[in-house]
């Protein structure tokens, strides 16, 4: 029996601070080693936004070790599915791999009050594509 290589995931946004570590820290909470996540950034900030990893450990998943990484052509190129969220035109797009876009508000700046309708949209976008590749 042959079993069918593990898919992988890029989630990609501009400061790789916010809106990609929570859908990063969602799927490797959600789908365990079944997928391979990794998450980048155009322009990476120097660290995860303090209010983001707050309202991730109210879920009880701890993101303040995170460190935000830049966004590199081998990222993309070992992921089966590449997931951008507002970065726009500095993402760049490689053909033969899935990608989708995730339009969702830059974190940057709100408070945790705001934080949380956005923390649990990605959980319900995240889920949606765990259903997909698994």
């Amino acid at each position: 029996m042959t079993t069918a290589p593990t898919p992988s995931v890029l989630f990609i946004c501009t400061h790789n601070a916010g809106r990609s570590q929570i859908a990063a820290a969602w799927l490797s909470h959600l789908a365990g080693d079944r997928i391979e996540v990794r998450s980048a950034g155009s322009t990476p900030a120097n660290q995860v936004n303090p209010a983001v990893a707050a309202a991730m450990q109210e879920v009880g998943i701890d993101i303040s070790t995170q460190v935000p990484k830049i966004l590199t052509p081998e990222a993309i190129e070992a992921s089966d599915v590449c997931i951008t969220m507002g970065c726009g035109d500095t993402c760049p797009v490689f053909p033969g791999k899935r990608h989708l876009d995730w339009p969702l508000p830059d974190p940057a700046g709100q408070g945790i009050e705001s934080i949380r309708p956005l923390r649990d949209h990605i959980k319900t976008l995240v889920e949606t594509l765990i259903a997909e590749l698994t």
